[in-house]
């Protein structure tokens, strides 16, 4: 397993393991995740272990097109008093990503470290969030990576209301024009959502189209 120095390098990601992990170690600098995601590479590790960067084969996905948005989620969308909003309130969106809590996990992998670096990012025109707000209350949101190629790479996203992080991804999906949402690994939400597996092959060539 490839330990990254303090060049900007990753491996190639023919050399990755089973799983997907790629390299391990380096920094969160806002330099090398950007080269990062332009390499189909991400970050995702918890507290008590060093950075992991994964690029897992295959890839999971969502093609805005094959959305798919339930009779239930319809009438919810269409009878609910959510304020859906992008960009925000990017600090508050990320820090109550870090704070939900996650069945199965210990802990978080959004460190603070992670946070300033992302908040960077957002400064710099890459990171962006949605949020829902209910009475004017942030109840639900997302965030994740823009790298202005038409794809949109999801991160993390919380909820404090039924539904209301499902009808801002909805939302965002049905308001925005990437071709492809990089949903990185397997989760039986998103795959209710239209989400699917691809060969890593082909999502590097939505990557760099």
């Amino acid at each position: 397993m490839r330990w990254l120095t303090k060049e900007l390098e990753f491996p190639k990601l023919e050399t990755s393991t089973e799983e997907g992990i790629i390299a391990l170690g380096g920094d969160l600098s806002v330099e090398r995740l950007l080269l990062a995601y332009k390499k189909g590479i991400f970050p995702w590790f918890s507290e008590d272990s060093p950075i992991i960067w994964w690029s897992p084969d295959p890839r999971f996905v969502l093609f805005p097109e094959k959305l798919k948005v339930s009779k239930s989620m319809k009438r919810f969308l269409n009878n609910s008093n959510l304020t859906i909003t992008y960009n925000h309130d990017f600090e508050s969106v990320i820090e109550n990503c870090s704070e939900i809590y996650r069945p199965g996990q210990g802990g978080t992998w959004i460190s603070d470290e992670m946070k300033q670096s992302y908040i960077q990012l957002h400064k710099m025109g890459y990171a962006k969030s949605v949020e829902a707000y209910l009475d004017n209350e942030l109840v639900a949101g997302l965030y994740g990576i823009d790298l202005n190629n038409g794809m949109f790479c999801g991160e993390s996203m919380f909820t404090n209301v039924s539904n209301a992080s499902k009808a801002a991804f909805i939302t965002f999906i049905q308001n925005t024009n990437y071709k492809l949402i990089d949903c990185q690994v397997y989760t039986p939400h998103l795959e209710s959502l239209g989400a699917e597996e691809i060969p890593r092959d082909e999502f590097l060539n939505c990557l760099e189209a």
